[in-house]
Formats: structure tokens, sequence, C-alpha cells
């Protein structure tokens, strides 16, 4: 028996495959807290919210335990980054742990920005262990109310 030759274009591309390995790991993984290992290498990722209202752009950042002294905010071409580090409590003779769950650790989270932010119109609050960054956007993106006549 003969085997018959498939045409390439007729094969599965590289992306349906990595797609269905994509779900494969997601049902595999499904469920699983994997933030722990993370912090095995002292890196971690505090969580953020970005919003968008008519005239500006809303990132809140959780970093409880930090000083805001030591909070770096950067924008670098179209890429918004904050930096930071939480040191550890020294540890007290006497105690025993029997779990710790803070993490600890510098950070870098990077956001990427519309080109319709205006980068010189920046302004960060910290308050409650919650940064928020307030993203001003240009005039010319601006929604402008037309006002319609009535005859």
């Amino acid at each position: 028996m003969a085997k018959d030759l498939i045409k390439w274009s007729n094969l599965p591309s590289i992306s349906s495959l990595q797609s269905e390995m994509n779900r494969m790991f997601d049902r595999f993984f499904g469920g699983w807290d994997l933030s722990e290992y993370g912090s095995a290498t002292g890196a971690w990722m505090p969580p953020i919210d970005l919003s968008e209202t008519a005239d500006k752009i809303i990132i809140k950042a959780e970093i409880p335990g930090i000083d805001p002294k030591e909070i770096d905010i950067s924008i670098q071409g179209d890429t918004l980054t904050i930096k930071g580090e939480k040191k550890e409590e020294k540890e007290e003779k006497g105690k025993n742990y029997y779990r710790m769950e803070r993490r600890y650790g510098s950070f870098s989270r990077s956001v990427d920005l519309p080109n319709s932010v205006n980068p010189n119109k920046v302004s960060a609050e910290y308050k409650n262990g919650v940064l928020e960054i307030n993203l001003q956007k240009k005039e010319e993106v601006k929604p402008t109310q037309i006002t319609v006549k009535v005859s």
C-alpha cells in the first residue's frame, strides 16, 4: 500500500500547534497556585488595575509595606515601568516561623501605553499601600462635544 503525499499547505500550522500546547498546559496546571514558586527567587509582581476615562489612563498597583520614596516610576518610549523593593523584616531571635507567605524582594512591572498618553503630564499618589498613577491624554485625542443647533 503506497503512502499518499500530503501538500504542505494542508498540514496544521505552527501557530495552531502552539495554541494546542498552551491549552494542554492550561488544563494540566489549572487551579494550581504557582505564585509561590516566584518567591523562591525573590521576585514578585504586584497586581495592577488599568482603567481609562475620557481624559486619562489610570494605573493602580498594590504595593503595601514599601516606602513611597523607594518607588521608581519611569516612562521610556511607550512603556511605563514601576520598580521597587520590599525589604524583609529582620528575623527576631527566639521566634519559630511556621509559615511565611508575605513576599519580599525587588519587583518591576511594565505597562505598554497607548500613543494617546502625554508623557509630560503624569502624577502619582501612594495611599494605604496602593500606588495610583494618572496619565493625562493628549489634547488632540480627548473627545470634543459638538452641539447640534435646532432651526
